[in-house]
């Protein structure tokens, strides 16, 4: 097991190493001088000069890149050019916001949705599997800003039961948060739950069909039992991956959703920063979204092997 996990995180170097080379390139070798797209068509040239400067670009391209990895390294992650405040201080001020919102989400998303594909394949083809795959491609359908209006109107606006926006950190009281935190929360799971009840669903029907869950059912063991200890545990792989796949519809999620309910996380600061053109900042938020992406999925990877043994070797 622990050459399978020292394997699946050496793989992951050249992934990372990838990623900063794309990030670093990506506003070295756009067409133009970068310093007069972060600028504007009115910079004058010691503006144009000074964000030169600022970004390194006057030093040769290997130069600049072995200089950028070096304080990358140190979590340097450079300058805001538009509030001149440095990056690291920026994330650092905005991650937890999104952070306590997608473990809320990915909490409520599973607890939600892994009983929903698990009663689906039970019930196959009886009015409870079609109205879970009806929920499924309805949100799948839906975009995420428009469930977030749409439960804004029922739940604030009509019948008056939650906030319309803002934050508040767990802090400050745990019921404050979830009052502020439930709407956004229920507008990212509506795609995870959609995404995660249909492969759920799809392999506890393989698994149900296997001949060990017919021995266990004529043995007499209780049905909850078959479906929760055997099934589940052996359709866990897939449904695990599909976990992990859908962080990525998550993190995009959550930058649409901060948006609509004014939350001050790491989506408002990445709308922010491309609205304003903040290259460090976009920088920044491209690596920290890759790193975690990649984090998830190494933590994915090694979950498998405590629900297939097989897995190991």
């Amino acid at each position: 097991m622990l050459g399978y996990i020292i394997r699946r995180i050496l793989a992951v170097i050249p992934v990372i190493v990838s990623v900063a080379v794309f990030v670093f390139l990506l506003l070295r070798l756009t067409p133009g001088d970068p310093a007069a797209i972060i600028a504007g068509d009115m910079a004058t040239p010691e503006q144009l000069e000074r964000i030169r400067r600022s970004l390194g670009l006057t030093e040769p391209l290997h130069v600049q890149f072995i200089t950028w990895v070096g304080l990358l390294l140190q979590g340097d992650l450079g300058t805001s050019l538009i509030s001149n405040t440095p990056v690291t201080r920026m994330i650092g001020q905005r991650i937890w916001p999104t952070i306590n919102i997608a473990l809320l989400t990915i909490t409520l998303s599973v607890l939600i949705a892994v009983p929903l594909g698990v009663l689906a394949a039970w019930r196959h083809r009886t009015w409870s599997d079609y109205a879970v795959m009806t929920f499924s491609v309805l949100g799948f359908s839906i975009p995420v800003f428009v469930i977030g209006y749409i439960f804004i109107q029922i739940f604030s606006i009509e019948l008056r039961w939650l906030p319309v926006q803002g934050y508040s950190p767990p802090s400050q009281g745990f019921g404050r948060f979830l009052s502020r935190a439930i709407l956004p929360c229920l507008t990212l799971a509506t795609i995870y739950v959609a995404l995660i009840a249909r492969m759920t669903r799809a392999s506890m029907l393989e698994v149900l069909g296997e001949d060990f869950i017919r021995t266990a059912r004529a043995k007499g063991v209780k049905e909850r039992v078959v479906l929760f200890r055997h099934a589940l545990r052996n359709a866990a792989v897939p449904i695990m991956t599909i976990i992990g796949t859908g962080f990525a519809l998550l993190i995009g999620g959550v930058v649409v959703t901060e948006s609509v309910f004014n939350i001050p996380g790491l989506g408002r600061l990445t709308v922010d920063a491309i609205l304003a053109r903040d290259y460090p900042v976009i920088q920044a938020m491209i690596l920290l979204t890759s790193a975690m992406y990649v984090l998830i999925n190494l933590i994915i990877d090694i979950s498998y092997t405590f629900f297939d043994p097989r897995i190991r070797y």
